[in-house]
C-alpha cells in the first residue's frame, strides 16, 4: 500500500515530480523591503550630514583591523556615499536578487547573508588600516556570481542560460571591480562578495545529491515490500 495513492503510477512508484518551490513572492518582497531600507538609512543619513557636516553615518563602515571596526560588517551594507552609489547598488541588487528570489526564500537569504558576511570579513582583513569600506557592492558581487555559476551545480538549463546572459553582461565590468589597481572602490569586498556567491552556488551540488537521494528512497518505499 503506497502512502499516496494519488501520487502512485504503475506498480505503486510514486511519480518523480520536483518539489514545489515555497516562498517565491514572499522572497522578493523581502529583497525589495532590504533595499528599500538602505533608501531610508541613506536619506537619513543625507539629513545628518546636512544638519551637522560629513562623514555622518558613513564612519560606521568596516574599519579594517580594528576591533571596533568589527561592527562595521552589520552597517556596510546600508551604507552609501551618494545618492548615485546607492542607485549604482540598488539596481544590480534588484535585477539579480529577484533573479534569485524567483528559487525561492531559502537561496536568497543564504547567498545575501554568506556574500553579507564574507565581504564584510575580507575588507576588515586586507582592507588596509586607515580606510573605510562602505556600500552594498559585495552583496552584489555574490549575486553576480552566484547566478553566473550556479547552472553548473544544479545543471538546470534555465540556471546555465541565465548564468551565460549575466555573465556576458556583468563579466568585464564584474572583472574589474576586482582589480587593486582602481582607486576609490573596495575591490576586497568585492572578493569577499564573490567568494560568498561562489561558495552558495556550491552549496547547491549537495543539497541537489540530498534530495535526489530522498526523492530514490520514496520510490523504492513506495513501490511496497518484497513479496
Amino acid at each position: 500500500m503506497t502512502p499516496n495513492p494519488r501520487a502512485a503510477g504503475p506498480g505503486g512508484v510514486t511519480a518523480g515530480t520536483p518539489a514545489r518551490r515555497t516562498g517565491r513572492w514572499p522572497a522578493v518582497v523581502t529583497l525589495w523591503v532590504f533595499v528599500a531600507l538602505m533608501w531610508v538609512v541613506e536619506a537619513g543619513d543625507q539629513v545628518l550630514q546636512s544638519m551637522v557636516g560629513p562623514p555622518g553615518l558613513d564612519d560606521r563602515g568596516v574599519d579594517p583591523l580594528k576591533t571596533d571596526g568589527l561592527t562595521g560588517i552589520v552597517f556596510q551594507p546600508f551604507l552609501h556615499a551618494d545618492w548615485a552609489h546607492l542607485i549604482s547598488n540598488s539596481i544590480g541588487l534588484l535585477v539579480l536578487g529577484t533573479i534569485i528570489a524567483l528559487s525561492g526564500m531559502k537561496p536568497l537569504l543564504k547567498v545575501t547573508l554568506v556574500s553579507w558576511v564574507l565581504s564584510g570579513a575580507v575588507s576588515w582583513l586586507i582592507g588596509g588600516v586607515g580606510t573605510m569600506h562602505i556600500g552594498a557592492s559585495g552583496i552584489v558581487f555574490g549575486y553576480i556570481f552566484y547566478v553566473i555559476v550556479r547552472g553548473l551545480f544544479t545543471r538546470r538549463f534555465l540556471h546555465l542560460i541565465v548564468g551565460l546572459v549575466i555573465g556576458f553582461y556583468y563579466g568585464l565590468g564584474a572583472l574589474a571591480g576586482l582589480s587593486p589597481l582602481q582607486d576609490g572602490i573596495s575591490w576586497q569586498g568585492h572578493l569577499g562578495g564573490t567568494i560568498g556567491g561562489v561558495l552558495s552556488a556550491a552549496g547547491l551540488r549537495k543539497e541537489r545529491g540530498k534530495q535526489t537521494a530522498v526523492n530514490a528512497g520514496q520510490v523504492r518505499w513506495s513501490a511496497g515490500p518484497p513479496r
